[in-house]
């Protein structure tokens, strides 16, 4: 059976819009997908490592052929403890709420930790990058409060789907399913709400 892991990217517990939707997703995925596993990775509950001077000189040092050693090589083994928890399921979930138009710092910080050469990507000078996060897919809950499909500049810019969604593909994950929820300012938030709960637990079942 399939193993996924939710990784939220939201630090408001019970208000947060973009953590029911996903609560929405794992329910329906846990009951009609018998004897699967779901946990949990809050990226705001302190086990997420930082990605510092050490930790960046350590990628530079492997990066060039090297073996981290002292300060580095516990920086690079928390990076690599950290790709292994996340490595270790074949489905995904991500709930994602709009920070200013971009990600939550935390998720950019778990990306920064886990996108390792030979962990999540390998590079070569003539045929670049290659993912090697493969074989899996992902589910991502997008929230905004103001920003919307088909509004102008003045209510900000998706720099939220577009930057994660190509992190995923870049690593290696191709199959991604998009649930929104986009009430904005003078939308029905209760009406879109339903609508992305309804899309959750199709998106779910499918899974």
């Amino acid at each position: 059976m399939s193993r996924l892991l939710h990784i939220s990217a939201s630090p408001r517990g019970d208000q947060s819009t973009s953590l029911a939707i996903a609560r929405t997703f794992t329910d329906e995925y846990l009951a009609t997908h018998p004897g699967s596993t779901v946990d949990h990775f809050d990226l705001w509950d302190g086990t997420l490592p930082e990605f510092g001077p050490a930790a960046a000189h350590a990628k530079m040092t492997v990066f060039g052929g090297g073996t981290p050693e002292g300060e580095q090589a516990q920086a690079w083994a928390a990076a690599v403890r950290t790709f292994e928890r996340f490595d270790a399921y074949d489905r995904y979930l991500f709930s994602v709420p709009m920070w200013n138009s971009g990600v939550p710092y935390k998720l950019k910080q778990f990306i920064d930790v886990v996108s390792q050469p030979a962990l999540v990507f390998d590079v070569h000078p003539e045929t670049g990058y290659r993912g090697l996060v493969t074989g899996k897919r992902a589910a991502v809950v997008y929230t905004s409060a103001v920003w919307g499909p088909g509004l102008g500049a003045e209510f900000g810019t998706d720099h939220q789907s577009t930057f994660f969604e190509g992190w995923l593909r870049w690593a290696g994950i191709g199959d991604v399913t998009a649930i929104r929820h986009h009430p904005t300012l003078t939308g029905s938030h209760e009406n879109e709400r339903k609508q992305a709960e309804e899309r959750a637990r199709e998106v779910a079942r499918a899974f």
